[in-house]
């Protein structure tokens, strides 16, 4: 099948939703992103997570990411494939950083994101997003990081 390049876009610009609101742990605009029946599979270094159920899914999203946590996934490389003009699936490159502030620990790491959409009532939403780790590496802090500091300095700005 073609790709039709609108829909396309459309799917990329969901994904990029999908990333933005765990990172800022907005529960909220994430519930739209997702099919009522929507699932799950999250495959880790050290853990396994499968839940099935929007309302499942967002109730452990916002166990891990929350005010004491930091966290970064950039998707990239899309390669999106049409199975009709209202499914689709996607494989996606992700890049990720979290900083749990709770437990002290940063994760770094990367993996293949494998999803399902559906396009309903015009709109792409995600079926079923699972992901498997590439690598993983989680390192134990004593200290919370000065992130504030370290982006103000970056960007020139001093404060006292």
């Amino acid at each position: 099948m073609t790709l039709p390049l609108e829909d396309l876009e459309l799917i990329k610009r969901l994904k990029y939703a999908y990333c933005r609101c765990i990172d800022t742990a907005n529960l909220a605009e994430l519930k739209t992103l997702f099919t009522e029946d929507a699932s799950v599979r999250y495959e880790g270094g050290t853990y396994l997570f499968e839940a099935q159920g929007r309302d499942k899914i967002l109730e452990a999203i916002g166990y891990a990411f929350h005010a004491e946590a930091i966290a970064l996934h950039h998707v990239n490389h899309p390669e999106i494939d049409f199975q009709s003009p209202t499914e689709a699936t996607g494989v996606w490159y992700l890049k990720d950083w979290f900083c749990d502030l709770k437990n002290k620990i940063y994760t770094d790491g990367s993996s293949l994101y494998r999803d399902n959409y559906v396009k309903v009532d015009g709109k792409w939403l995600i079926k079923r997003a699972t992901y498997s780790r590439i690598f993983e590496i989680v390192t134990p802090f004593t200290e919370p990081p000065n992130i504030t500091a370290h982006y103000l300095a970056k960007h020139g700005v001093k404060h006292a």
